[in-house]
């Protein structure tokens, strides 16, 4: 039996003749399976508006509340006193609080304002802060990602389309629901809250999503992420360290 499986395996090889099989790896049910964390998800909120009276602001605290209830421990990062990319160090306190907010967290919540049919600044320069790599490491791999934006006008997702390309591109786990909020000022009461609504059932949606994908991935992260392209890549820089070693 064994003889006739090994026999098999060789021969679907051979039908792969690109492939460098000791890297190649059969899906493994049970490393997506592993014991469930017991701490609450930790979920990190960007907003993307230093307005005084901010719509996104208001939408982001919305979305902890609601977080909060979901049993999540949720952190907003307030973007005041960043500096633009490339316009500090990476030694500013505010640089260094995003940095460590972003690895603590599980998962992320981005909230934006639409303007001039895109993210603000302010929004891409947080994203751009966050740190893409640390050698062979990527902070954001694994984590997941929620993204809403608040608009004047009528309905838009250009936003969202942009923070959600761009979570791909961090390799986030980007939720298939999302939240967008048309004329924002009509949403909110006096008190800031959102009033109910079927953009106020989205954001609820969105949060619940959120919470399930956190909870289902956060411990499977690595295994999800684990890629043939990488582990055939760090083996060939091993080979060259030993091969260096050894002259």
């Amino acid at each position: 039996m064994a003889n006739r499986c090994s026999t098999a395996r060789a021969s679907a090889l051979s039908d792969l003749p690109a492939v460098s099989p000791q890297h190649l790896r059969q899906p493994d049910l049970s490393a997506l399976r592993p014991p469930f964390s017991t701490h609450k998800p930790r979920i990190l909120i960007l907003c993307g508006s230093l307005r005084t009276v901010s719509y996104s602001r208001l939408l982001a605290q919305e979305a902890a509340r609601l977080l909060d209830h979901f049993g999540c421990e949720v952190r907003i990062f307030n973007p005041e006193g960043l500096p633009l990319p490339d316009g500090a160090p990476v030694t500013h306190p505010k640089v260094q609080e995003l940095r460590a907010l972003s690895e603590w967290s599980e998962g992320q919540v981005w909230v934006s304002p639409e303007r001039h049919g895109a993210m603000t600044g302010i929004m891409k320069a947080q994203i751009d802060w966050i740190l893409l790599a640390v050698g062979s490491v990527r902070p954001t791999q694994g984590k997941t990602l929620a993204v809403m934006q608040v608009s004047g006008g009528s309905q838009s997702f250009n936003a969202v389309g942009q923070m959600r390309i761009l979570g791909r591109w961090m390799r986030m786990i980007t939720i298939p629901n999302q939240s967008s909020v048309a004329k924002a000022f009509q949403e909110f009461d006096a008190d800031g809250r959102m009033k109910p609504s079927s953009y106020y059932d989205r954001v609820v949606d969105v949060c619940e999503e959120l919470v399930k994908f956190t909870s289902l991935t956060r411990d499977a992260s690595a295994y999800l992420t684990d890629r043939y392209s990488e582990r055939k890549e760090e083996a060939e820089k091993l080979e060259q360290r030993v091969s260096l070693n050894s002259l």
